[in-house]
């Protein structure tokens, strides 16, 4: 088998693995890049013929991992997409809110280039290249070996890291020999709110191994909801609003778990909360539908409700409605996407309240290098939001704890369960941490280690 790193090299987004045997093409996700020229990388041909990939295998939702599907399908990608039922159900959803956006961004984008006397903006996709993806999806269930054919074996086990997200276990034959890789996906940590801990194999000749967070540690969640709890109180004492930059799956669903619970528990009353995004919405309603996957605590607390019954929600689903969120000036929580405000309506929100001392901002996961949400989180005093200036002055904070990824710490416990000697390739972290991260795998396990640059081909 030969393996090429195509995404997620040296990088955190962007994530796609091809994959080639004597009788198949395979891919491992088909991510969408995000943050700096990601415009014109999203853009760019694949270095592969679509038409020929046999099968693609999706280890999560996220578009940063599942964001190009429908690219590959228009360029001529006819094979199985093979993913857990929840995987499915949630990208979807992502991928139309995707299409929608990248729709209504070109429609943008051309009237100003025609105003310039240039060529109108082609959407990188649109609705209908979703319709063509959705009946190439093949459902599979976490734990059970599959058969793929001409000698691939595959089987999912639950990643931990948001609803429906897996880490593929693949044997494949090398003459007599069968052997094994393993691609972790995105690891969650320990103790997630929702959905169940990180699962792992013991065994593999070859792991493929993300690194996002391989040079740090997060807070326990005990002190992560300490720290999210002060922001509310003291930003509303300020008579601010709380803006939090959120992916609609996984991260918007286990904030309103933690602030129903809050609530619950009398450490916060009465608050407001705004659920800026249709996306989310709809991503709720698809976790309600895959109790399969809720951990037990998860099962004994949600009864048909993530939200809970403590306190007041309110989910945006027009434009006006979203711009009438502009008008609060306090005691109000938002919750928007994108999480790294490279779109979305989490922007719109920003401009608003960005220039304002009294409000704050908490952000609740990754920023990559490049993204907006990336340069306010590194102290920029001023960043342009829609071609305007606008002044950084909005508390700042990081509640690293929320992250779904797990730390350094849960990396290396996940890996800690291989008993034998794998070889591991680094991926999906930025070069210095995959490097680190790297390093501290070698020392520590003695496993042989690889940090990949993006195009490179390795045969296994």
């Amino acid at each position: 088998m030969k393996i090429r790193f195509l995404g997620g090299a040296r990088t955190v987004t962007g994530t796609c693995f091809y994959l080639e045997t004597p009788g198949l093409k395979m891919l491992v996700d088909c991510g969408m890049y995000q943050g700096e020229d990601a415009y014109d990388i999203n853009r760019e041909n694949f270095a592969f013929e679509p038409k020929e990939i046999d099968c693609l295998f999706l280890t999560h939702a996220h578009i940063d991992h599942s964001g190009l599907v429908p690219k590959l399908v228009r360029d001529g990608f006819r094979g199985k997409i093979i993913a857990t039922s929840a995987t499915i159900d949630l990208a979807e959803l992502m991928l139309y809110d995707s299409a929608h956006i990248q729709e209504t961004d070109s429609v943008w984008q051309s009237k100003k280039a025609l105003r310039a006397g240039k060529e109108p903006v082609l959407p990188l996709y649109t609705v209908e290249d979703i319709r063509a993806s959705v009946p190439l999806f093949t459902r599979t269930p976490y734990g059970k070996i599959e058969h793929l054919g001409k000698g691939i074996k595959y089987r999912f086990l639950d990643a931990g890291h948001i609803l429906g997200s897996g880490s593929l276990e693949m044997w494949f034959q090398d003459g007599p020999m069968e052997k094994k890789i393993i691609f972790s996906g995105d690891i969650g940590k320990k103790g997630n709110p929702i959905i169940n801990d990180p699962g792992t194999a013991t065994e593999s000749n070859y792991i493929v191994m993300e690194s996002t967070y391989g040079n740090r540690l997060h807070k326990n969640m005990d002190k992560t909801i300490d720290e999210l709890l002060e922001a509310i109180k003291v930003t509303f004492k300020k008579g601010g609003n709380i803006i939090i930059p959120a992916f609609a799956i996984g991260r918007t669903q286990d904030l309103l778990y933690v602030l129903n619970r809050l609530v619950r528990e009398k450490r916060l009353y009465n608050i407001n909360v705004y659920i800026d995004s249709p996306l989310a919405e709809k991503a709720t309603k698809t976790y309600l539908a895959h109790p399969e996957c809720f951990d037990e605590e998860a099962k004994r607390l949600i009864s048909g409700n993530i939200i809970g019954d403590a306190i007041k929600v309110k989910f945006t689903h027009s434009v006006d409605e979203s711009i009438a969120l502009n008008n609060i000036k306090s005691q109000a929580i938002i919750i928007a996407g994108s999480g790294m405000c490279e779109g979305g309506r989490v922007k719109h929100h920003l401009k608003h309240n960005l220039w304002r001392a009294e409000s704050s901002v908490i952000f609740v996961g990754f920023q990559t290098r490049g993204s907006l949400g990336r340069r306010i989180v590194d102290g920029a005093k001023r960043v342009h939001i829609f071609g305007e200036e606008i002044a950084v002055k909005a508390k700042i904070y990081t509640v690293g704890g929320f992250s779904a990824h797990a730390d350094q710490k849960g990396l290396l416990e996940w890996l800690s369960s291989f008993k034998d000697s794998p070889m591991v390739f680094v991926v999906h972290g930025e070069e210095e941490t995959a490097l680190t991260f790297s390093g501290i795998v070698k020392e520590r396990y003695g496993f042989l280690t690889h940090v990949p640059n993006k195009g490179e081909s390795y045969e296994l």
